[in-house]
Parts: structure tokens; sequence; C-alpha cells
């Protein structure tokens, strides 16, 4: 593969994920058809429950960068549609378990499951999710894709706990936080667009040229995630704005401001992050204080850095529809928190 790079536009133009849905609008119709037969079940309240969150407004971004990675390579089969379905079960069941942990009320601007079903019928769901999502390994027949997928859950789920472990602690850093996400939500990324070249059966060259590629942009997402918690509103989220600050999350936002401030302001993030100052006029602080030192601007400048080193991952493959969707993907993730 010989290397050309494309660089993140900053013109006026709109980033959009439209390029992506109509590259696998058809393929993606025989995915929700796999999903919607594999979640079903003569409990019935496992389909409603999975069902509230899978039909609950998400865009499906990672199963259909299998889908966009396998045009990109040229596939000609169907294997991918159940694994495609494989990588949305693997993130429906985390995120089933982790509105669980985090205590949360609102996902996609809608009742989180836990709290209309409570908590042990959603750990319980999710454990389904899980278990239908290695169903869907097995029934694929490879050994490297169960690897794969297999390898992603144990790390999602590591990342996890490192997150909680690492939680209401101010003194975590900015590489311990890099782990956190780089497990918790770019390991998915990067099996989803893996698996791909395994299907094709492609060289192990073009595996991690597609594993970079969904890992970085994976990490791109999560900081602008991060990001958007201080700057943007609930409709534009899905979820209650500041959630990371009153759950004592330590940030990169939050990282890059107390390692700026005064000795007041690293006294007050100590409160805050250990939940003595949670209070709306205490995220409103926090939020001053973020913009006098740059914190989101910075984080956003490394969601960037981090997406442009997933375009330049593209470099040896041929132009064309597939490509320009995958580099347009990765715009939009950047660019959505504005």
């Amino acid at each position: 593969m010989s290397a050309t790079i494309t660089p993140i536009r900053h013109d006026a133009s709109e980033p959009s994920l439209d390029p992506m849905i109509a590259l696998v609008s058809k393929d993606m119709h025989a995915v929700n058809s796999v999903i919607l037969e594999r979640m079903q079940s003569d409990v019935p309240l496992i389909p409603e429950l999975a069902g509230h969150l899978i039909a609950g407004g998400g865009k499906r971004l990672r199963p259909m960068l299998t889908i966009g990675t396998a045009k990109l390579l040229d596939y000609p089969g169907t294997r991918h549609h159940k694994l495609a379905a494989c990588v949305e079960f693997i993130h429906t069941a985390t995120l089933l378990h982790d509105d669980v942990v985090d205590v949360s009320d609102q996902r996609r601007g809608r009742k989180t499951a836990n709290i209309i079903w409570g908590n042990p019928a959603s750990v319980l769901v999710g454990d389904f999710l899980f278990s239908r999502s290695f169903e869907l390994m097995v029934e694929d027949g490879s050994l490297k894709v169960l690897k794969i997928l297999s390898n992603a859950s144990a790390v999602i789920a590591e990342g996890e706990v490192n997150q909680l472990t690492a939680q209401r602690r101010i003194d975590t850093g900015e590489d311990r936080y890099l782990d956190i996400i780089g497990a918790k939500t770019a390991a998915l990324f990067a099996a989803a667009c893996r698996i791909s070249a395994v299907v094709a059966e492609r060289e192990e060259e073009v595996e991690e040229a597609l594993d970079s590629y969904g890992r970085n942009l994976g990490i791109a997402f999560q900081l602008v995630d991060d990001a958007i918690d201080y700057v943007s509103d609930e409709e534009t989220m899905g979820k209650n704005a500041g959630d990371d600050f009153r759950d004592g999350k330590v940030t990169l936002p939050v990282i890059l401001a107390y390692a700026r401030g005064s000795d007041e302001e690293k006294a007050f993030w100590r409160d805050a992050i250990e939940g003595r100052r949670i209070e709306d006029s205490d995220l409103a602080h926090a939020k001053d204080l973020l913009i006098h030192h740059n914190a989101i601007a910075d984080t956003m400048e490394h969601a960037r850095h981090y997406g442009q080193r997933a375009i330049d991952a593209l470099g040896g493959f041929s132009a064309g529809q597939a490509k320009s969707a995958l580099v347009e993907a990765v715009r939009f993730a950047v660019a959505r928190a504005y």
C-alpha cells in the first residue's frame, strides 16, 4: 500500500455521516434483521428492554464501520452482516452495564433501561446480549474473528474497571486517561474495522491499517464526548449535561485545567472531583476554568490529532466512495461538538 495523506478539512463545509449511511444502507438492512432476530427471547422482558436501547436512536456507527471497511476492501460476501450485529450487541451490552455503574437516568434523550426496569434486569439483559454476540462469533467459524472480538470484549471490561478505580482521583494523569479511553471505547472501534480484513482474507498489513483507523477514530470520538460533556446541551448529547463532573470522572479537560490552575483552582478541582462541589454553580465555575485555561480547545485539538491519524491510516487504500465515506466519518466524529 502506497501512502497518501488526506488532511482534515478546515473549511466551512459541514461534516456529515450521510456518505457513510448511503454507502452501507443496503447492508445495514441485513444487519438490522440479524439484530432484531437475535434479540428475541421467550422471556418477554429481554426483547422489551433490549429493544428500548437498540431502537433508541443510536447511529450504529460501530457496525457501520464493519460494513464500510468491508466495502473498502470490495468484500463480496455476507459474513460481515452477522459480525456487524455482533459488534452492536457488544456495544449495547456495555451501555446497559455502564448506565447501572454510572447510575445514569438518561441516554440518547430517553430514560435509561435501569431507571425503567431496574438495575438487575439491565445487568442480566446486558449479559444476554454479550452471550448472543459470542453465539454470532462462533457461527462465523473463524478463530481469528473470535480472537479479535473476544479480546476486544475483555479489553473493554478492563477499561471500565480502570475508569472505575480512577474515579474521584484528581491525580489521574493523561497517560492513564488515554489507556482508559483506548480500552473502553477505541478497542471496539478497532475490532469492528479489523474483522473486515479477516473476512475479506486480506494480509496482516491491511488488518493493521484498519485497526489503526478504528482505534484512532475511537480515541478521537471519546475525546470529543469528554469535551462536550462540559460545553454542549442535553438535547445534543442525549444525556444530562455535566454528568462526568458530578460522577467525579477525571477526563482530559479536567486533567489539563487542573495542571494549569492556581493553588486555589486546584483546591476547587479536588473538592469537585471528590464529590464536595457538585452544585450547578460549581459546574458553571468548572466550565469557566476549563475555558479560561483552554482545556476544552486543547482537548478538541487532541481529538483532531487522533482523527488525522485515523485518516492517515487509510492512506494506502484506493480512492473511491468507501474511502471517502470513512474519511468523512472521522471528520463528522471530530466536528459533532459544535
